[in-house]
């Protein structure tokens, strides 16, 4: 294993400093791969679970205190109230106060609106802006995020409540069954949060994201066109060609113009004061009254003009009141159980994916961290105690929150003060909404999802990555086109699919000299890289294991096949060397072990030596362990590509 000094700096910044040619005199420093030391299993067991779930090391701020130290450290861990408590102020609480009543005019028509999506009366959108967030507010450790129900959540447990029980024949057993999947949900959210498994969102990607959330947009609003338009029988579908089909073939008869003009007069007003706020950010109060402010004046116009008896549709009934208990109506035995678990955990995901990305850009952009795993505890306690106080699942509102950070909240105190606004609304103001028209909640539910289709994202997203692309698309069309439960299905299989092809098909790559330099990079990215008469380097990009360690064998052998034939036709001396540069190969397995193995054989026998360069500590105890070392050679184990070519260049002028 002969090498020399480290190039790893030089390699990595691509300087052209001079370093010792190959036929030079002088001789440079020479250093062998290195071995880590041995683990025992118990230790490389507990590094590796160590790694895996507590790579943040949560438990070294306990280090050397005292028992009541740690209590103390541990319950403001679990309610970061207790943390941020002591040192709140006046000045805090007037920024909050201005947040939380800002926020409140936006979330009270939001609920009434998104109760609908979810196939549910009113007053559960309301009773889910009040406990939850108060919840949250102990235990949450983002300062920006306002709680409540959400769109894309609330069409998505509607679309698959409504295919288990219809909300019409059905309403208490339908009732009852979003109980249970919110409570489920909860369960979910606080279980991956307290085994610290939140990687598992991870695994949707932000592209699949972005296209299923604006498909799920589309969607939405295209549901909100029969309050809007006035249609009294729609269709229970939520795919583009079976609601237009309702939308036409209702246009002679079903659509009512009174209607039409409230709803479309309002919207106008609703994306005009976005527009404003948009442009303006001193003028971000504008947008978050703004709906407040067209529900009173549309439900003041309703009354006056009594147009409800016109066939202008209103809500009509708000019951009146605080949350009642649901314990008792959440289903724990039966066959209810089964399918609200199933509604549970998918919604559970998708509401932890928006209320952590919605967390962590807020967090970025106030310079705090945010703790992933604790963010889901505190979403999965708030739904638990949701789910057993008429609440359906809430989670962190984008729209709400960004208005919740230009008001200038300071902490979750905000939410605390929304959550009073929408217990007054509950106690005392919902009788005034009798005479709201559905077309008001349908214009201001439009207004708010049109912000989800990120057209800037799909742009760069096809800009930076075609598989991506397809990715976003693919979600984006399966919820457009056929179902939210379908588009969520493609979403994560094209996740999944590409996280396989990227894992079962590395990327291997000819490594070429850039001229005067001991530098070897990829030749399709510098072209002016020469390659090693005799010499073949290949580096793989990957770690090597079972799902694509025969694929890695083949490709260099390709390779192989492909340099010779090259060189035999440019009349090139033989390839006598193959080199794997093995520096992005961060772990091999038992089949990458078989796999170089059988290339070693395969070598031999073409009278090819393999020859390995730079392999990293886990792969070189591997190495060892195998004793594939000894088969490879010691000697032909090299610290740096420049060491391994200056090897077989002068191996090459001695031999006859």
């Amino acid at each position: 294993m002969v090498h020399q000094h480290d190039e790893s700096t030089a390699n990595e910044v691509g300087t052209t400093t001079q370093l010792p040619s190959y036929g030079s005199s002088e001789e440079p420093r020479v250093y062998k791969v290195g071995c880590p030391p041995q683990k025992n299993f118990a230790r490389e067991f507990r590094d590796t679970l160590r790694e895996t779930f507590f790579h943040d090391n949560p438990l070294r701020q306990y280090k050397d205190q005292s028992g009541s130290a740690k209590f103390m450290m541990a319950l403001q861990f679990l309610f970061p109230i207790f943390e941020w408590g002591r040192s709140y102020n006046l000045r805090k609480f007037k920024g909050d106060l201005i947040a939380g009543l800002t926020i409140a005019s936006l979330c009270i028509p939001q609920d009434i609106g998104y109760s609908k999506l979810a196939n549910l009366d009113a007053q559960y959108g309301l009773y889910s802006s009040f406990v939850p967030p108060l919840i949250y507010a102990a235990m949450g450790s983002s300062k920006d995020i306002a709680i409540g129900p959400v769109a894309v959540v609330s069409l998505l447990i509607g679309s698959l409540l409504q295919n288990e029980v219809d909300p019409v024949k059905n309403k208490e057993e339908y009732l009852r069954l979003a109980f249970t999947a919110t409570f489920f949900a909860g369960i979910t959210q606080a279980a991956l949060g307290f085994l610290r498994l939140g990687f598992l969102i991870e695994f949707l990607s932000h592209a699949a994201i972005v296209g299923f959330m604006g498909g799920a947009a589309i969607t939405i609003a295209l549901q909100q066109l029969k309050y809007v338009l006035g249609i009294k029988s729609f269709t229970k579908k939520t795919d583009i060609i079976s609601v237009m089909r309702s939308v036409w073939s209702s246009a002679h008869h079903g659509w009512n113009w009174q209607t039409i003009v409230i709803g479309i007069t309002f919207l106008a007003f609703l994306l005009l004061a976005k527009y404003i706020g948009k442009k303006n950010r001193k003028f971000f109060w504008v947008p978050a009254i703004a709906p407040i402010t067209s529900v009173i004046l549309a439900t003041l116009f309703v009354f006056i003009t009594r147009a409800d008896k016109q066939g202008v549709q209103i809500v009509n009934h708000i019951t009146k009141g605080i949350n009642p208990s649901s314990v008792h109506k959440i289903y724990f035995t039966g066959p209810f159980v089964a399918k609200g678990f199933k509604i549970g955990v998918i919604s559970a995901m998708i509401g932890l994916t928006e209320a952590v990305a919605i967390g962590r850009t807020f967090a970025a952009l106030k310079d705090y961290q945010l703790d992933g795993n604790k963010e889901m505890v505190a979403l999965g306690t708030m739904n638990i105690a949701g789910s057993m106080t008429s609440c359906y699942i809430a989670t962190g509102s984008f729209s709400r929150s960004a208005v919740n950070f230009m008001a200038g909240c300071q902490t979750p105190v905000s939410n605390i003060i929304m959550s009073a606004v929408v217990l007054l609304t509950l106690l005392v103001i919902t009788p005034l909404f009798k005479y709201t028209p559905n077309a008001i909640l349908g214009s201001i539910i439009i207004s708010a999802v049109i912000g989800l289709v990120d057209y800037e994202a799909v742009i760069l997203i096809w800009k930076v990555d075609k598989m991506d692309f397809i990715a976003c698309m693919g979600a984006f069309f399966g919820v457009v086109f056929a179902s939210v439960e379908i588009g969520l299905l493609i979403a994560v299989s094209i996740s999944f699919a590409k996280i396989l092809l990227q894992v079962t098909r590395p990327r291997t790559v000819l490594l070429g000299n850039l001229p005067g330099t001991t530098i070897y990079r990829n030749t399709d990215q510098y072209p002016e890289a020469r390659h090693i008469p005799g010499v073949v380097i290949v580096r793989v990009d990957s770690a090597i294991y079972f799902s694509n360690s025969n694929y890695v064998r083949e490709r260099t052998l390709r390779w192989l096949t492909e340099e010779e034939e090259k060189a035999k036709a440019e009349g090139q001396s033989k390839i006598n060397f193959l080199i794997i540069e093995m520096s992005p190969v961060i772990d091999i397995d038992t089949s990458g072990i078989h796999a170089l193995e059988d290339l070693y054989k395969n070598l031999k026998k073409r009278d090819i030596q393999l020859i390995l360069a730079n392999p990293g500590s886990i792969v070189m105890e591997k190495l060892l362990s195998s004793k594939l070392n000894e088969h490879i050679g010691s000697n032909n184990i090299f610290l740096t590509v420049a060491d391994a070519v200056r090897f077989c260049t002068r191996k090459s002028m001695q031999e006859p």
